[in-house]
Formats: C-alpha cells, sequence, structure tokens
C-alpha cells in the first residue's frame, strides 16, 4: 500500500535504529552508504551497556526507551532489529506516530501479529517494509530472470538446504534466543529467508507438510526440521534445515529441476552457480561464474540495495519491493509449517485472513 504521507523530498531521511545487536551492523553500514539520502538520528537498546559502549556518531541521540524515542525524535522511519516476537508492537506504536516501518525478518512469529501490523500501517498511512535481503544477492537475482523467463519450462522439484550451526553458547547468549515467543526456531530465524525463496521463485504454495525436532540444543524451540511442499502450479519440492552442522555452517542451496532447465545455486549461503545448465542459451549465460561470490558471512551484501528500494519508496519514486503484504507470504509458508509438525498433518493454503 502506498503511504498517505507526502514522499520526502530535498532532505535525508531520517530513521533510528531500534536493537543494537548482531544484525544491526548491516543496517548501520547500510544507511552510512547512503549518506546523501538517509541520515541515522537516533539508536535504541534495552540494554544501557549496548548504548554506552556503541561507537555511535556525534549527535544521535541515544535511547533506552521506545515510546520515549518516537515522542523525542522528528523521525521519518524507524529501522527494527530487535527479536522478532518485539516487531508488531513496535511496528503499531511507530505507525501510531506516523512513522514508517522497516522490520528485519521474520516480520512477526504469529500470524495475526503480523496482520496486526499490516492493519495498523494501512490506517496511519506508513510504509511498512519488511528486509528481505537475500533476494538481492547477484546469484538469486539471475536466477530469478531465469524463472521469469521461463527458461525452465515446467518446473518439477525443488530442494532447499540449510545445514548451518549454532553451538549452545549462541543461544544461552540472550534470554529471547531459542523461545517461541521473540525468536522462533531453525526456520522462523535462521532459514527465514530461504523459506522465502519458497514463494518469491516458484510461486504460491498449495500445501506444506513438516517435521521438526530439538535435536540437541537446550531450547524451546527446533534445531532441524524438514517440510515438503506442494506448489499451485504442481511442482514438489522439500526443505531441510539444522543448526547442528559439524564443526561449522557448511551449506544454503536451492537446487531446481524443470523440464528445460537444472539449476543449483550453493556455498554457505546461496552465493556460488554450482549448476547451470538450460536447452536454450541467452546472452547473460556468460556472466553465470561471475555471479558467484565469496562470503563469510550467511547475510550476503543485499541490505545496501535493500535500502536503495526504501529510499526511492520513500520519495515517491518507485513502489516498495518488499512491503508487509509480501512479507505475509513467507510467514504464511512458516506458521503453516508450524502447524503441521505440530498436529501431525498436511495445511493447505491460503491461511484464514
Amino acid at each position: 500500500m502506498k503511504s498517505a504521507l507526502p514522499p520526502i523530498v530535498d532532505r535525508p531521511i531520517r530513521v533510528a535504529v531500534v536493537g543494537c545487536g548482531r544484525i544491526s551492523g548491516r543496517h548501520f553500514s547500510a544507511i552510512e552508504a547512503h549518506g546523501d539520502d538517509m541520515e541515522l538520528v537516533a539508536v535504541c537498546d534495552s540494554d544501557p551497556e549496548v548504548l554506552a559502549s556503541g561507537d555511535w556518531i556525534d549527535g544521535v541521540g541515544r535511547y533506552h526507551s521506545y515510546s520515549e524515542m518516537l515522542q523525542a525524535e522528528e523521525l521519518d522511519a524507524v529501522t527494527l532489529c530487535t527479536p522478532s516476537g518485539s516487531h508488531a508492537g513496535q511496528a503499531v506504536a511507530a505507525a501510531a506516530a506516523g512513522r514508517h516501518v522497516i522490520t528485519e525478518k521474520p516480520m512477526a512469529t504469529r500470524w495475526s501479529d503480523a496482520l496486526g501490523m499490516v492493519k495498523a500501517c494501512d490506517r496511519a498511512g506508513v510504509q511498512l517494509f519488511v528486509v528481505k535481503q537475500n533476494r538481492s544477492n547477484s546469484t538469486l537475482q539471475l536466477l530469478r530472470r531465469a524463472v521469469d523467463e521461463r527458461r525452465f519450462g515446467r518446473i518439477f522439484m525443488v530442494h532447499v538446504n540449510v545445514f548451518w550451526t549454532r553451538p549452545q553458547e549462541y543461544y544461552d547468549s540472550s534470554k529471547w534466543r531459542g523461545t517461541w515467543e521473540l525468536d522462533g526456531g531453525a526456520f522462523m530465524n535462521q532459514a527465514s529467508h530461504y523459506v522465502d525463496l519458497l514463494d518469491w521463485l516458484i510461486g504460491p504454495v498449495a500445501d506444506v507438510q513438516a517435521m521438526t525436532g530439538t535435536l540437541a540444543r537446550n531450547i524451546e524451540v527446533e534445531d532441524t526440521g524438514v517440510v515438503n511442499v506442494r506448489w499451485r502450479n504442481g511442482a514438489l519440492g522439500s526443505m531441510s534445515v539444522t543448526m547442528l552442522t559439524y564443526p561449522q555452517n557448511l551449506e544454503g542451496s536451492i537446487t531446481i529441476l524443470g523440464e528445460n532447465g537444472t539449476v543449483r545455486i550453493g556455498g554457505v549461503a546461496v552465493n556460488k552457480v554450482e549448476r547451470w545448465e538450460f536447452e536454450d542459451e541467452r546472452d547473460y549465460d556468460h556472466t553465470v561464474d561471475e555471479a558467484s561470490y565469496q562470503t563469510e558471512s550467511v547475510y550476503g551484501f543485499g541490505h545496501g540495495r535493500y535500502y536503495r528500494n526504501v529510499i526511492g519508496a520513500l520519495r515517491g519514486e518507485e513502489e516498495a519491493e518488499t512491503d508487509g503484504r509480501e512479507g505475509l507470504r513467507s510467514l504464511e509458508i512458516l506458521i503453516a509449517a508450524y502447524m503441521s509438525a505440530r498436529d501431525g498433518r498436511t495445511i493447505s493454503l491460503p491461511l484464514e485472513y
């Protein structure tokens, strides 16, 4: 939905980052890289030590209280890098204050909360952006182009692997990690961007079957799981996720098998084109090797491009690529997977809105 607020022109977009933990560095870097268009004016974190230790720019406000920051600062937007279960309440409060919302994945841990976020932003006439930075990775942009051009013909089968590791120390580092209320498990948290690929690349999902387990970590949620998927176009697929890989992150991959093409994007985080074979040839096929890249992080390098779209949308120059409704699409698959694992049955989509 377009904003009811006027486009922000002739000045930088004033933004605050809420939650200064693990992922926030990607946002700080992206905001800095777009310094001509965005200005970091405030940070907020519930831990006073984090606020005190941060190497913040002079003049950037530091807040322990989120509500106080919303009242005190003249903000255009807030970026939510807080635990996932906190996003809904913070997004609703920001919308009520007339601030646009940029939220990390997943947008919420409950379906009703996510719907509430979309409705609150609609009522307030502000934009809601859900971070899907992996879509911007060069390897996946190339794959999306091949799908859009129908080079696969009919897609028969799709498989996704996320074989990473998160030791017990990771979960013990914060009380919210590994909880149902604030975090979600391996699918909801670590593999959320890979669940997004099921819909973004292949299309609407019809049916979901899942099994999950907490095999080795002392947490509330799953550290391992498998999902079977049937798409509305008839394709079948599956997804295997674990945070127990020894001794380190091994693979984040997607394989697509179609009547006229086979592609596998692998590496530790879909950063390497490992198979690219089609019946036809296109002029960009020679760039496949160039699309692969090295990465030491599973986050990829898409936050900068993501913020370019946010800037364009808030300036009224383009549409938001991943708004709140787009964010609902992958969350719907996640919620269906958890329902299936809990109830031992197939869940058909769409869920009731």
